[in-house]
């Protein structure tokens, strides 16, 4: 395997450590660990490997599955990687829908040979007909995010069955990263693609939505012979999820209602805060249903870089749409702390003021 560099977690590794105000983060602020029991109790093995059943059988449940077409695992990003390797080898071939989050086009192609297939800006719709344009004879994966990181946009029912038939009619998989999911109001939730039949593979965690990063608690749902190889191969990663994630996840799926509400609610209230500075500065970006606004450079700077370039030195970190092969871009974080938002987006004034003179 040959892996690129993940450019994104590389800008932040660099600049967001000691900075005074961090809107590269991409999910709702963190909660406090106090909210929940934080004794585990013994540290010990957790048997069997692929996650507690009773806990499997409640993530099973979301997708009209069974705990056997569950694994849970350290994070979203590890249930990505494992599932890549489940449906991947040397000989296959991969659809990947971009702009997204590297590590779902990067992982495959580190396994495979892939074609991506982009959105189209502004309102950054997908194109069935150009997933279908992009199948060969040996694909065995399609991949989206949805709702999409960074855009935010979130792809309609209709056209995620579309992709799902496409994969099902090349006996390959469609494999959904949904950690945005849980941010989308009700009406808005596109059906879980493991729930659309056995060629489909959703990966979650309590990230993003959840606001419990921290965890490096997420999973895995689909058929039984993805599930099956992807635990075969996390015997090589990480063995087992940890016991203090599931410990704490049992007790946010318990409040679900409760924490899920309260975060969409913080979510929106933010989302209304960027939305006022967007229009007062004459920044273009999708209406997000996420936590992440992609959002068009000012005009006096010549590249998303050279705006999060100049935020950094004003104390503010953003992630640059070059990270996303989109330069003319930058992703901004708002589910930070309210307070958090408001400094970063006085920062950003006084930066774009200042660049566009009196």
């Amino acid at each position: 395997m040959d892996i690129e560099p993940f450019a994104l977690e590389r800008w932040l590794a660099e600049h967001e450590h000691g900075a005074a105000v961090n809107l590269g983060d991409s999910g709702v602020r963190p909660l406090d660990a106090d909210r929940f029991d934080t004794d585990p109790g013994t540290l010990g093995y957790v048997v069997p490997t692929n996650g507690d059943p009773d806990l499997r059988e409640r993530v099973a449940d979301r997708y009209d599955r069974g705990a056997d077409e569950v694994l849970l695992t350290c994070g979203t990003q590890e249930a990505n990687l494992l599932a890549v390797l489940a449906t991947l080898d040397p000989s296959s071939h991969a659809v990947c829908v971009t702009p997204t989050y590297q590590s779902l086009y990067s992982l495959p192609a580190a396994v495979a040979d892939v074609t991506r297939v982009e959105l189209a800006a502004p309102e950054w719709t997908l194109d069935p007909d150009a997933v279908a344009e992009a199948i060969e004879p040996n694909t065995d994966l399609i991949v989206l995010n949805n709702p999409n990181n960074p855009t935010g946009k979130i792809h309609p029912e209709e056209t995620v069955e579309a992709c799902y038939d496409l994969a099902a009619a090349a006996d390959a998989y469609l494999l959904a990263d949904e950690v945005y999911r849980p941010l989308a109001a009700p009406d808005e939730r596109v059906e879980p693609v493991a729930s659309m039949g056995p060629h489909g593979i959703s990966t979650c965690g309590l990230s993003k939505g959840w606001g419990l990063p921290g965890l490096r608690f997420g999973w895995l749902a689909g058929p039984p012979e993805v599930v099956s190889a992807a635990w075969a191969w996390k015997d090589y990663t990480t063995i087992a999820p940890p016991a203090f994630g599931q410990h704490v996840a049992r007790q946010a799926l318990d409040r679900e209602t409760e924490l899920l509400s309260e975060n969409r609610e913080h979510v929106r209230r933010n989302r209304d805060l960027l939305g006022e500075f967007a229009a007062e500065y004459g920044l273009d970006w999708h209406l997000p249903a996420g936590a992440t606004g992609f959002l068009t450079v000012p005009d006096a700077f010549d590249s998303g870089e050279a705006f999060a370039r100049a935020l950094v030195d004003d104390g503010v970190v953003v992630v640059p749409g070059e990270t996303f092969g989109r330069p003319g871009y930058v992703r901004v974080g708002f589910g930070a702390e309210r307070e958090t938002l408001r400094e970063g987006l006085d920062r950003m004034a006084t930066v774009i003021g200042g660049e566009r003179g009196p």
